[in-house]
């Protein structure tokens, strides 16, 4: 069948995430310094990310609600020091704009202006960027992020909704990601094709799960407008 649509993960295809997180934790703990002291004299960045993750293991929701899981850890710990809670409103503002201030790989505004060209574009994320802030949402018909969507990859949900929004069967749909679980697998599962984001050269074989066989593999969106 024609292929009509692609739709792309965000984090690790178009940019490097770590880098990301770890920049927008430390702009962050340096506005607890300077705002709420007795917070940040508390909780360092490693003991944040350890209530976090306890967090997680004690609400379903926070699996896919990456938003709602930072700010209540950090409603949660104001209170705990007698902080007004809504002051967790700005200090999530402060970690978003720190979130979005993210360094594209150097193929993906080329390669976004070549795709828009040849197909129609969209977004699945598991994560909270903002592509207005990051300056490309402009390329995108749809954009669809788990934390407001109410689930996350691989839920076929999440992928079907995408392609109900764009119009298309999800067999006229090619998802690309960097995760062979959660973009690849997840997609072919939901009835879309599944293609392998692999940038730094890595070899099936040495990934954890072998089982999953990508419909195509591109090392950047360059590959990928070639492709199609």
């Amino acid at each position: 069948m024609t292929l009509k649509a692609v739709l792309l993960d965000l984090d690790d295809t178009l940019w490097p995430v770590v880098p990301v997180i770890r920049h927008a934790e430390a702009v962050l703990q340096q506005w607890l310094h300077e705002h709420v002291p007795v917070v940040a004299q508390n909780y360092s960045v490693e003991k944040l990310r350890e209530r976090r993750n306890t967090l997680v293991s004690a609400d379903p929701r926070f699996q896919y609600d990456l938003w709602a899981l930072r700010h209540t850890l950090l409603s949660e710990v104001f209170q705990e020091h007698g902080i007004p809670a809504e002051k967790a409103d700005h200090a999530m503002a402060v970690f978003a704009d720190a979130r979005n201030k993210v360094d594209l790989y150097e193929d993906v505004r080329p390669g976004l202006l070549a795709l828009e060209k040849k197909i129609n574009l969209g977004t699945v994320s598991n994560g909270f960027a903002d592509l207005s802030a990051i300056g490309i949402a402009g390329h995108f018909k749809v954009s669809i992020a788990a934390y407001r969507f109410g689930c996350a990859k691989p839920d076929p949900r999440i992928f079907l909704a995408a392609c109900d929004a764009m119009q298309v069967a999800p067999s006229e749909v090619l998802y690309v990601g960097d995760d062979l679980l959660l973009d690849v697998q997840g997609a072919q599962q939901a009835g879309l094709q599944g293609g392998w984001m692999n940038r730094k050269g890595l070899k099936i074989e040495d990934e954890r799960h072998i089982h999953i066989r990508p419909d195509a593999e591109f090392a950047s969106l360059h590959e990928l407008a070639q492709w199609i």
